[in-house]
């Protein structure tokens, strides 16, 4: 392993939430729910799919990597130099589900791209959480 991918830099953000794991996948699958709290997409849970999420300061070009309904889901997030992989963990609880992503591939000289994704994800959990409660 090099020096600089044991140096690389991952965001993890972590909710339990109070909806069961295939509410919660519809919400990480489905173009205009994606589109309700993250960005505009063209996103296809199949592996290989390559997708595109846009917003007004440009385009992240990704690929889905893993696709297991309501379990796992990941792909890959480049934009801007930032080559990351995005993972997506749903983990049924008593009351719903632990939901874990995780940010990995920041190199450590990309400190803006990673305090963006350190402040941008929690930001994106909240308008999630709300995009589930208003599904109903």
């Amino acid at each position: 392993m090099t020096e600089a991918a044991t140096e690389a830099l991952s965001v993890v953000v972590e909710r339990d939430i109070p909806h069961p794991p295939e509410k919660i996948w519809r919400a990480l699958t489905q173009p205009h729910l994606i589109e309700a709290w993250l960005m505009k997409s063209d996103f296809k849970p199949a592996v290989d799919h390559r997708f595109n999420f846009t917003a007004d300061w440009g385009a992240v070009d990704c690929k889905v990597l893993t696709v297991e309904p309501h379990r796992t889901l990941s792909y890959t997030w480049t934009a801007h130099g930032l080559e990351s992989v995005v993972t997506w963990t749903l983990t049924p609880t008593g009351t719903g589900t632990h939901l874990r992503m995780e940010q990995l591939g920041f190199r450590p000289d990309q400190r803006q791209a990673y305090q963006g994704a350190r402040h941008g994800w929690p930001q994106f959990f909240a308008k999630l959480e709300t995009v589930l409660e208003r599904e109903g």
